[in-house]
C-alpha cells in the first residue's frame, strides 16, 4: 500500500504529531508499505515531501499568483481579522502546493490536522480515499487564544471562520480518527458530525526503543537528597505552565525537598522564566530548554506533571507512564480517560494552582503512594499503548476507507470530492 501522511504544520518539529507520523511511518514501512510525509518546512518555506527533498515547492512561488487572486477590493472578508487573512494565504499555499507535487499515486492519504484536511480533499483525487486523524480540536484552542493572544475587534470572524473548519474537515474523509471519547463527544455533538463518520483510535509508541533510550547519558544530573518533578512540553499559556510555577510558590512554602525541570520551548518561555523570578523560585526551578534526552529525564525524575487548560491525548504522559513515574495531570480534554485519579496519577481541576500544590505535596510527602500510581501507570501504559496494537488499528481503518470509496465510485457517488 502507497500511503501519504500529510499535515500543514512545519515538519520535522517537537511535538506529538511528528512523532506520531515519523513512528507510523517506520512501523508501516517495517510492514512492507511505502510512505511518504507532506508538510511545510521551518518557517513555511516551501511545502515538501519530507523524505524525498527533490520533491517541494517553494512559497514565494506561489503567493504572487494569490496575491494577484485574492484581492482585497474583491475579497474584502479574507482581509479583515490578521488569524483568518494569515490562515487563508498558507492554507491556499499548502493546498497548490499538494496539487504540484501530485497526489495520484497514493493508495490512501491520511492528513493530520484540520486544515490540511480541508485542503488536500479540494485536490485529492477522486479515487484516492481520505482518512483524517485530529489530534485535539483545533476551534476549541483557537476560542480561547482569541481572548489572549488573538484578541481583536474581529475575534468574531476568527471563531466563526475556525468552527466552520473543524465541520468541514471532520466530515471531508471516508472516516476521522480521534483518539479519545471526548474528542468524539465534541465533533459529534457540537460541530454535527455523523457519529459513523468517527473512528476512536488510541495512539501506538515504541516502547521498546523508549526504555533504550532512558539508560542513555546526559549532562543533566539530578541534586541530591532532593525529588525532581518534571514538565515537558510547549510553554505556552494553554499548557498551564503559569498554574504550576504558581503551585510550586506555593509548595515552597510547605516544603523544600524538591526540584522542578522544566523543558521545552514556546512563545511565553521569558514570560514563564519571569514569573519564576518573581516568585523566587530561581532555586527552585530549572528551565532546560529544548532537549532530545526526554527518556533520561523521566528516568531521574520522581514525578510528571501536565497542568494543560486544553489537552488531547499529550504525547508527554504516555512516555511518563512508560517510565513509571507518578503523573499529575489536570481534568482538561482526553487527560482523565488516560489518567485514572488515584490508582495509575491524580487529576486536578485545570488552573487550579491551590489542587495542584496539594497534589505535589502529598506525593512528595508520601513515597510508597507516589511509587506505587507510578508502578500501576506502567503496567496500564506498556499493555494500552504498545504500537504494532495501534498501527494494526490504523491500518484497518485504511483498508475500510478504501473499501467504502470503491463501494462510492461503484455506485457513481461523488461524496466528499469538491
Amino acid at each position: 500500500m502507497k500511503i501519504l501522511l500529510a499535515t500543514y504544520w512545519p515538519i520535522p518539529h517537537v511535538g506529538g504529531v511528528w512523532y506520531y507520523m515519523e513512528h507510523l511511518q517506520k512501523k508501516m514501512e517495517s510492514l512492507g508499505h511505502e510512505v511518504d510525509l507532506l508538510g511545510f518546512s521551518e518557517n513555511y518555506e516551501y511545502v515538501y515531501i519530507v523524505n524525498q527533498e527533490d520533491r517541494r515547492i517553494e512559497k514565494d512561488k506561489l503567493l504572487p499568483l494569490l496575491k494577484a487572486k485574492l484581492v482585497e477590493e474583491k475579497y474584502p472578508a479574507l482581509y479583515e481579522n490578521p488569524l483568518v487573512h494569515h490562515t487563508e494565504f498558507h492554507s491556499y499555499v499548502y493546498e497548490l502546493g499538494a496539487a504540484y507535487l501530485g497526489l495520484e499515486k497514493y493508495d490512501v492519504i491520511n492528513t493530520q490536522d484540520v486544515i490540511s484536511t480541508a485542503c488536500i480533499n479540494r485536490v485529492r483525487h477522486k479515487e484516492t480515499p481520505l482518512v483524517a486523524t485530529l489530534h485535539g480540536s483545533v476551534a476549541h484552542e483557537i476560542r480561547h487564544q482569541l481572548t489572549t493572544i488573538h484578541n481583536s475587534p474581529t475575534s468574531y470572524m476568527a471563531r466563526a471562520y475556525f468552527d466552520e473548519l473543524e465541520h468541514v474537515a471532520a466530515t471531508s474523509g471516508e472516516f476521522t480518527i480521534v483518539a479519545n471519547e471526548w474528542l468524539k463527544g465534541i465533533l459529534t455533538n457540537e460541530f454535527q458530525v455523523p457519529v459513523n463518520q468517527i473512528k476512536v483510535c488510541h495512539y501506538g509508541y515504541d516502547i521498546e526503543n523508549f526504555l533504550k533510550k532512558m539508560k542513555e547519558k546526559s549532562s543533566i544530573r539530578r541534586p541530591a537528597n532532593k525529588k525532581v518533578i518534571l514538565y515537558t512540553g510547549r510553554l505556552t499559556e494553554l499548557k498551564g505552565v503559569h498554574h504550576l510555577i504558581s503551585a510550586l510558590s506555593q509548595l515552597k512554602e510547605l516544603r523544600k525537598d524538591w526540584v522542578c525541570w522544566i523543558v521545552g520551548t514556546g512563545e511565553s518561555a521569558e514570560e514563564f522564566q519571569a514569573k519564576s523570578k518573581d516568585l523566587d523560585l530561581e532555586d527552585d526551578v530549572f528551565f532546560l530548554g529544548n532537549r532530545d534526552d526526554i527518556p533520561y529525564l523521566l528516568d531521574n525524575s520522581d514525578i510528571f506533571v501536565l497542568p494543560s487548560l486544553i489537552e488531547n491525548q499529550p504525547l508527554s504522559v504516555i512516555e511518563a507512564q512508560i517510565a513509571g513515574k507518578a503523573v499529575i495531570v489536570s481534568d482538561a480534554g482526553g487527560l482523565p480517560e488516560i489518567v485514572k485519579h488515584s490508582v495509575t496519577g491524580l487529576v486536578s481541576p485545570k488552573g487550579n494552582s491551590e489542587a495542584l500544590c496539594e497534589n505535589l505535596n502529598l506525593l512528595l510527602k508520601d513515597e510508597k503512594y507516589r511509587k506505587n500510581l507510578g508502578s500501576n501507570a506502567k503496567k496500564w501504559g506498556m499493555n494500552h499503548w504498545a504500537l504494532t496494537k495501534g498501527v494494526k488499528n490504523v491500518l484497518n481503518i485504511y483498508n475500510s476507507a478504501i473499501s467504502k470509496k470503491r463501494k462510492g465510485e461503484e455506485n457513481g457517488s461523488t461524496d466528499n470530492i469538491h
